[in-house]
């Protein structure tokens, strides 16, 4: 009897931790435009208006008109929005740093800018930064205590104790498809996705990282600048409007990224590892728009088209034209509230915001732990 009472006040006290809100005082994020708070427009050109006119009322580094899900997440952890790495004018990491920048891809790519269309900051790339930031603030800490870095940099604890976010590999099928691969190719590379991923996963946890939240890639086949640029045959678009093909070619990524994602959590036996499934929600805002209150949801908000995208590459959203005699400016619609496409390619504040609020609590995560329990790791 005397066992059993000892044994119960710790099963107890596990129960307890397991089951207590994480204390995460940074993020650390890596990926693309989806997660990109201005990296891109630090290194090369930033978004102008009307991207951000719906909450920071002025271009704030996303391409948006306003808050991305991980401006949400760092709001539901009590956290400042996360600055970009490569932005020398705002510097302030102490709460994490974005490595994500615009048109980043997972695998390097040859196509870059500024020559070509997609980011040299791949993730490896992103990776390395990363490190980078990490030796030298310890570093800072270790030699110059005190100083004012203290307060710019995030605190040595801060490494092992953040939540570290992957929101990347959209573009490396689409770099596939645009250089005229076919579908079966593109799926070909999949696999070294997914292995490349997992290589960085592991190396930040060597590193001490262990809270990771891992998000699958959206249904790019319902986005107007693929329907646009890489037309499909009307017998392989589906009910909701969106390319059978690319919406399959992102729903295997998916599979293998979840595949990876349990081999990871035997590779990595102090790690918690939370597979959130953007895909599904995004699949269900845009193909059920109206019972969820949103209108129009493969036509882009900001841009301007004869079709029914409202969307032409020659014509990016707060760009100039020449149309009707004189020039255009490629301006937003009348409400983006009820809209889930902003420019072609990305999605809306609101879009953002309803894909959080279903994430949020871990309905479409595996294991379904919410946003503040993704430090507890899965039971065996």
């Amino acid at each position: 009897m005397a066992l059993l009472l000892y044994f119960v006040p710790l099963l107890f006290m596990n129960y307890a931790s397991a089951s207590s809100n994480c204390d995460f005082p940074a993020i650390f994020n890596f990926g693309d435009s989806n997660s990109d708070t201005g990296g891109f427009g630090a290194a090369f050109q930033p978004p102008t208006r009307p991207n951000g006119e719906t909450f920071f009322r002025r271009p704030a580094g996303r391409f948006s008109d306003g808050r991305l899900i991980i401006d949400f997440i760092a709001e539901g952890l009590g956290l400042t929005y996360l600055h970009a790495y490569l932005d020398a004018l705002r510097p302030n990491f102490s709460h994490g740093v974005n490595f994500a920048t615009a048109a980043s891809t997972i695998l390097p790519q040859r196509n870059v800018l500024p020559l070509g269309g997609f980011s040299p900051f791949s993730l490896n790339l992103q990776y390395i930064q990363f490190t980078r930031l990490r030796n030298d603030s310890h570093f800072i800490f270790n030699h110059d205590k005190g100083g004012v870095f203290d307060f710019l940099l995030p605190k040595k604890d801060y490494y092992s104790r953040a939540l570290y976010t992957f929101d990347i590999g959209h573009n490396d099928m689409t770099a596939a498809l645009f250089a005229n691969m076919s579908i079966s190719e593109v799926g070909g590379l999949i696999p070294y996705m997914v292995g490349n991923l997992s290589a960085t996963v592991k190396s930040v946890y060597n590193d001490g990282g262990r809270s990771f939240w891992i998000q699958n890639t959206d249904p790019s086949g319902c986005l107007p600048y693929l329907l646009v640029n890489l037309a499909v045959p009307p017998s392989q678009i589906d009910s909701a409007g969106c390319a059978i093909p690319y919406n399959n070619l992102s729903q295997l990524y998916n599979d293998k990224l979840k595949e990876a994602v349990i081999q990871l959590r035997r590779d990595l036996p102090l790690a918690a590892i939370t597979y959130v499934d953007i895909y599904n929600v995004k699949y269900s805002l845009i193909s059920q728009a109206h019972k969820y209150g949103f209108e129009k949801p493969l036509v882009a908000c900001c841009g301007y088209g004869e079709d029914e995208f409202n969307y032409s590459p020659q014509a990016p959203c707060g760009g100039t034209i020449k149309a009707n005699g004189g020039e255009v400016f490629v301006g937003s619609c009348d409400k983006p509230s009820v809209r889930v496409n902003w420019d072609g390619v990305h999605y809306t504040e609101a879009a953002n915001k309803f894909v959080f609020d279903q994430i949020v609590n871990g309905k479409f995560s595996d294991p379904p732990v919410s946003l503040r329990m993704a430090c507890h790791r899965k039971a065996n």
